[in-house]
């Protein structure tokens, strides 16, 4: 049995994950569990998640899962925008809420967790991109973009 669409495609927070998703080399998206997912040969990024709450599920359909190093997901469980997600929370997976969110940090947080699955080569030419393309951001909307001429 299929698993029900949880998010909106039109759904503007999706728009700017997608965009930083998408940015990093070799990204492509899929649905996964009713979910959009990112990944090159492994997920490095959810839209949505969940936590089990008293016995039920609460929902988080505008956040972003990241894989990220024990230090910095313990640091940032201490703020109130961020969940242990269920299923993949305890393999290092930390849920971030998108409400109110610094899209510099969640870009910063996604490709933590796509340097941390990508593989060697991918980073490499991560880290190649980076050095070649000096004030190119990847948190521009699509109509800065234009206006920008990036």
């Amino acid at each position: 049995m299929a698993h029900p669409v949880m998010f909106d495609e039109d759904d503007p927070l999706l728009a700017r994950v997608r965009d930083i998703c998408l940015a990093l080399p070799d990204a492509k998206e899929k649905v996964s569990h009713g979910r959009p997912t990112f990944y090159t040969t492994k997920i490095f990024a959810w839209y949505g998640g969940s936590v089990k709450v008293g016995g039920a599920w609460r929902q988080h359909p505008q956040s972003v899962l990241v894989l990220l190093p024990e230090d910095e997901r313990r640091a940032l469980l201490d703020r109130g925008d961020t969940f242990v997600p269920g299923y993949v929370g305890p393999s290092g997976w930390i849920g971030v809420d998108l409400a109110k969110a610094d899209w510099s940090e969640i870009a910063e947080l996604v490709e933590e967790s796509y340097r941390a699955t990508a593989g060697v080569r991918r980073v490499a030419r991560l880290e190649g991109w980076r050095a070649a393309t000096p004030c190119v951001c990847v948190l521009r909307s699509p109509a800065q973009r234009r206006r920008v001429g990036a």
